[in-house]
């Protein structure tokens, strides 16, 4: 069997657009030859400057603080299963982030409810904004989540209001990585007529 192509993918489980780019991606993994690692990406940081209400921030820092905890502690091979716990609950299930939400998921994935501290502690800020800052280095600081790496390139998206299946998946990521691997190609987009559909 052919080797599978490493891609990275970060992500911000408060994202809802992320969230249907993830569902893409795993999909991806079943029509080509990649192996995904999930990584994460603070749209806290990225909005810092915003002013954000306090219970914004909270619901934006408190998962991926818990995420960070657990992806230093235990290693990043369970955020795959931690996001998707998170991200069902947040979007599928229209629940706002909170550490209820979380421990339910912890609970699921079977993760120590212990890493739930973190949620406000700065413990792991440092290693977040690392992991953070590592996206944005390479696609610029004028964009956000989801980042994705394949083949040494990396772009921010792609944006899809439904995350396709099948082969259909497997054709936007033949046109995604023809796009990325394309020398001086930096930008394709249109505005939005669409709101996000989770199913």
């Amino acid at each position: 069997m052919a080797s599978r192509v490493p891609v990275d993918f970060w992500f911000d489980p408060a994202c809802p657009w992320a969230w249907i780019t993830s569902r893409w991606i795993v999909e991806v993994e079943q029509v080509r030859a990649i192996s995904v690692a999930f990584h994460v990406m603070s749209l806290a940081i990225l909005n810092e400057e915003k002013n954000l209400s306090e219970p914004v921030k909270e619901r934006q820092l408190g998962p991926v603080r818990v995420l960070t905890a657990i992806a230093q502690t235990e290693g990043e091979h369970l955020l795959r299963d931690l996001y998707t716990a998170i991200g069902t609950r947040i979007h599928v299930g229209a629940t706002k982030a909170s550490p209820e939400l979380v421990a339910d998921a912890l609970a699921e994935v079977g993760v120590a409810p212990s890493y739930l501290d973190a949620w406000g502690s700065e413990e792991y800020d440092e290693a977040l904004a690392k992991s953070h800052h590592q996206a944005m280095e390479l696609v610029g600081y004028d964009v956000g989540t989801p980042v994705i790496r394949v083949e040494g390139e990396a772009f921010f998206g792609p944006v899809v209001t439904k995350a396709p299946r099948g082969e259909a998946a497997g054709r936007l990521w033949d046109g995604f990585v023809l796009l990325a691997s394309t020398p001086g190609f930096y930008e394709i987009k249109r505005s939005r007529t669409a709101n996000p559909v989770f199913d």
